[in-house]
């Protein structure tokens, strides 16, 4: 994703220096000239928006150690790259104590800038996912933790601040993977239930007479007692993911509960009175467990009084690049791959265009595979080849050729010469049997493969590989594997050797 860099520089020459640095690597950057202006910006209502700042330390009316003392005022936390002359080397070791990130020494060739912005932004993505991680293990999420740059999304945030500041009970639905309980922490964190407990119960590992001991306690003498989940959640949220699979009695507690403010523990003598706020998920059509008799119609209008539906992954693919960036963030430093700045468009554009049939907890899984395996600085295709290899989805990248053209594989006459492998004997057909019936090699019809789509779109690499759902570098190294570049053949594959 973008970054937005904040650049303060009295010099227009350094600033638009500055600048360029961060369109190079493919970032957003605002230019001022004077410290006082820089503190002004980021107290702003959208100072958040930035994730780095570029600060010299010599500057009219406000140095840039007068900027970082005056930082925390603003109510802003971010990185911060200062700059400075070798005669004030002094100064910049003043900076670096003060919270500056990193130093400049200027003038800093083009290569120092870039990866001390690289660097600092790594930091910045570090910082944020382990600060989002700490508020979901502590239940004080927010909105501001939810990625959210798809409209659909943007509408589950608008319906899920709308719903923080009720008391009424809300049924999150949506397909498994899609998010609902980080969406039901942020509703708790955002209302004024936040500083109460928030308790979350899996509906689908209680058995009925463990349901009622779980969530409604249990009483085993006159002075002892077992308090249940939702004793538990007095004064603040109860989260019930699945609610379709609570057991039919709990279903019935649970009502009387959100009726009547109190429950009866199992072999309780007297009621006990609870005060909670319930959110329930699903991903299951409760409706249709309404008509099947398997879930209580009183209780299903109680829940669905605010109803949110989060949408799948494939509905929200803009959300993709910020996901991924956080994913790589998180398990980069936890498989200590300090050097792993994030994916490459090609990768990123492979990951856009998946279906994700198990939504975000299935993204999450590729890359932390593919973390654990790369050794580069970036994640590239080649890290994600059961994605590349079309495995359990149907990604707009898949094998495609356009018509008038007819991919299909047939039975080849046994009197004919069987076909070579660098001269197809048909534009429109790749073989899968040979001239004595049976099946030719993978690696054969792999080579006519991607001879075949080489020859359609005439050697533009770039389109061979996206038409072939594979990176361009693996374009590259299967060429060279299968002997075609070096053919020299005078078609569009004969080009490839020239590049």
């Amino acid at each position: 994703m973008p970054a937005e860099i904040l650049i303060v520089d009295a010099d227009p020459a350094q600033r638009q220096l500055l600048a360029a640095a961060a369109s190079r690597l493919g970032h957003d950057a605002v230019l001022l000239a004077d410290g006082r202006s820089a503190l002004e910006r980021l107290a702003a209502p959208d100072g958040g928006r930035f994730d780095l700042m570029i600060l010299d330390l010599v500057l009219p009316e406000l140095d840039g150690l007068g900027v970082l003392e005056r930082l925390p005022r603003t109510g802003r936390s971010l990185p911060v790259i200062v700059q400075a002359k070798e005669s004030r080397i002094d100064q910049a070791t003043g900076a670096i104590r003060a919270g500056a990130t990193d130093f400049l020494l200027k003038p800093a060739a083009p290569e120092r800038i870039d990866i001390s912005i690289q660097n600092a932004l790594r930091l910045r993505a570090l910082e944020s996912e382990l600060a989002r991680a700490h508020r979901s293990a502590a239940g004080t999420l927010d909105f501001g933790d939810i990625v959210a740059a798809s409209p659909a999304m943007d509408r589950v945030i608008q319906l899920g601040q709308r719903a923080a500041r009720t008391a009424l009970p809300i049924l999150i639905e949506g397909e498994s993977g899609v998010g609902k309980a980080r969406i039901a922490r942020a509703i708790h964190g955002a209302g004024d239930r936040k500083s109460r407990p928030f308790v979350a119960v899996s509906c689908g590992t209680l058995a009925q007479p463990l349901a009622d001991s779980v969530l409604f306690g249990r009483e085993t003498g006159r002075s002892t007692r077992h308090p249940g989940k939702l004793q538990q959640a007095q004064g603040g949220t109860l989260f019930l993911d699945e609610i379709g699979d609570l057991p039919a009695d709990a279903q019935a507690r649970l009502l009387t509960a959100l009726q009547d403010g109190e429950i009866e523990p199992v072999d309780a003598r007297r009621p006990v009175r609870v005060d909670f706020r319930l959110i329930a998920a699903t991903e299951r059509d409760l409706i249709a467990l309404v008509k099947q008799g398997r879930f209580r119609e009183d209780l299903y209008y109680r829940l669905n009084v605010f109803p949110i539906r989060v949408p799948p992954l494939r509905d929200r693919r803009d959300d993709i690049p910020e996901l991924v960036a956080q994913f790589v963030a998180r398990f980069s430093a936890e498989e200590g791959k300090r050097g792993l700045r994030g994916a490459e468009p090609e990768a990123l554009s492979l990951l856009t265009e998946q279906a994700w049939p198990g939504n975000i907890r299935q993204l999450e899984n590729a890359i932390f595979r593919a973390v654990a395996l790369t050794d580069g600085p970036m994640l590239t295709p080649d890290e994600f080849p059961q994605i590349a290899g079309h495995a359990g989805t149907t990604p707009k990248t898949a094998v495609a050729v356009e018509a008038p053209t007819v991919f299909r594989f047939e039975r080849q006459n046994p009197a004919a010469a069987p076909p070579s492998l660098m001269a197809p004997h048909d534009d429109n057909k790749v073989l899968a049997i040979d001239a004595g019936g049976d099946v030719r090699p993978l690696v054969e019809i792999e080579a006519e493969v991607i001879r075949l789509a080489l020859d359609r779109y005439r050697g533009r690499m770039a389109t061979v590989a996206r038409k072939l759902g594979i990176g361009r570098s693996t374009l590259y190294r299967k060429l060279k594997e299968l002997g075609i570049a070096e053919a020299g053949e005078k078609t569009a594959v004969g080009k490839i050797a020239a590049e």
